[in-house]
């Protein structure tokens, strides 16, 4: 479970394909912290590491269905991706409750210098299908991109804006993000248990 802080936006030193899997090795400070076994969410994504290095870097694998789903395929050498380590259930949960299960990808139709932040606009592909499992924005609710938390603002259906602070596209990989830019979404749990609950009456 994560909160979709980011804690580093590190960089990815090798991406090695093996049959469907790609083993992604990545050097980050807090490397040397990490143990075998544990979840990392890379570009929201919940991996699990698999080898330490002695550099400060670690190894993790994605399966072909997290690359079908997200954009870590893409991913290559010299490229930055967020992490965060999971939840601490004695700290604040500053963000929104993020289960580091991508649901899909979305493309940056827009960036836009606002008053000092930075807005992006995202289109999705917003089927009938994964409407019904709540796949969905709301005004001033919460999504995850690339294991970023954020507030929704200007949604219609398949596509949304977010305000980027200063702060948070210095130290994620916000900073690389063009229009073009493939990124992770995670929609909100909560809007899927809905869809859930309600979807025998549709």
């Amino acid at each position: 479970m994560f909160s979709g802080i980011v804690e580093e936006a590190a960089t990815i030193v090798a991406a090695t394909r093996d049959g469907g899997n790609l083993h992604l090795r990545v050097k980050c400070p807090f490397a040397d912290e990490l143990t075998i076994d544990q979840s990392v969410a890379h570009n929201g994504v919940c991996l699990t590491v698999v080898e330490l290095h002695d550099d400060s870097s670690y190894t993790v694998t994605a399966i072909a269905e997290t690359l079908d789903r997200s954009n870590l395929g893409d991913l290559k050498p010299g490229d930055l991706v967020n992490l965060e380590r999971s939840m601490k259930l004695d700290g604040r949960l500053d963000g929104h409750i993020v289960q580091g299960h991508v649901d899909t990808t979305a493309v940056c139709t827009e960036v836009k210098e606002v008053d000092g932040s930075t807005y992006f606009k995202f289109e999705y592909n917003e089927s009938p299908e994964l409407k019904r499992k709540g796949y969905v924005t709301v005004e001033k609710g919460s999504v995850t991109v690339n294991g970023v938390s954020l507030t929704v603002c200007d949604s219609e259906p398949g596509s949304f804006r977010v305000a980027i602070i200063p702060y948070t596209f210095e130290h994620t990989n916000f900073c690389r993000i063009l229009p073009g830019t493939k990124v992770n979404l995670e929609f909100d749990i909560l809007g899927k248990y809905i869809a859930r609950m309600i979807e025998p009456q549709l």
